[in-house]
């Protein structure tokens, strides 16, 4: 029975004559004494009866166990088309508090913000999550929608300061180091939180970036590159 040999030094891998045994000799590929390995001894083998091979069956030879069929989860309309209502009915709340105040009072932002947050996360899950992996359901997902939401909120909060500390001025250049800061930790957030991969996580944050600066915007807050220099009249 051949020995199988790994080399010491450049570790290859190699098999002789069970002759050998016990004794040295140079690698073939880097000329390294090695000693070769004593003789293994003879595989032992499990003898499982034929009828318990593969779960064990009954006496009609069927098998008793059955693998676990993992349910598949398909793209639902009534689940997209419930999301997208609840989109529009943000829209139209918003659009009403526009017409309102004059000036639409920052906790009243801040509470919509934080409301609207993780059904948006859990919307952009449906879409951009894994299919080959198990979707997170019922209160896991509630509690993972909850914390990316949430981060996502305060992503908006370090934002909206930023004209105010003179880092954004009003430069166009200035976006290309600002927005990859903000897309990288809001990807990192719904990577850490909902198991999206890199790229999927980053277009989660993106969606919600999207969705909620028009929701701003039928609020009366200004645009993302309208922020400079001045700071918004709400803060």
């Amino acid at each position: 029975m051949p020995i199988s040999v790994v080399c010491t030094n450049c570790k290859a891998r190699f098999s002789v004559s069970e002759k050998f045994a016990g004794k040295k000799g140079p690698c073939p590929k880097c000329k390294t004494v090695i000693t070769v390995p004593d003789a293994p001894a003879e595989d032992v083998k499990i003898h499982v009866p034929e009828q318990f091979a593969s779960g064990g069956k009954d006496s009609k030879g069927r098998a008793v166990l059955k693998p676990i069929a993992r349910e598949e989860t398909k793209f639902k309309p009534a689940a997209a088309a419930a999301i997208g209502g609840a989109v529009l009915v943000a829209f139209a709340i918003a659009f009403l508090l526009h017409l309102t105040f004059d000036k639409v009072p920052l906790a009243v932002i801040a509470v919509g913000l934080l409301i609207i947050s993780p059904p948006l996360a859990v919307g952009g899950y449906t879409f951009l999550r894994d299919a080959e992996l198990e979707p997170y359901r019922g209160r896991a997902l509630l509690i993972r929608a909850s914390l990316c939401g949430l981060a996502y909120a305060a992503l908006w909060g370090a934002f909206y300061p930023l004209p105010a500390y003179g880092i954004l001025t009003g430069e166009p250049w200035q976006w290309v180091f600002v927005a990859p800061i903000f897309i990288s930790i809001g990807g990192g957030v719904a990577f850490a939180t909902l198991d999206l991969d890199f790229a999927n996580a980053a277009l989660h944050y993106c969606f919600y970036l999207i969705v909620t600066q028009l929701l701003g915007v039928a609020l009366g807050l200004p645009w993302l590159w309208a922020l400079a220099p001045a700071v918004p009249q709400y803060y």
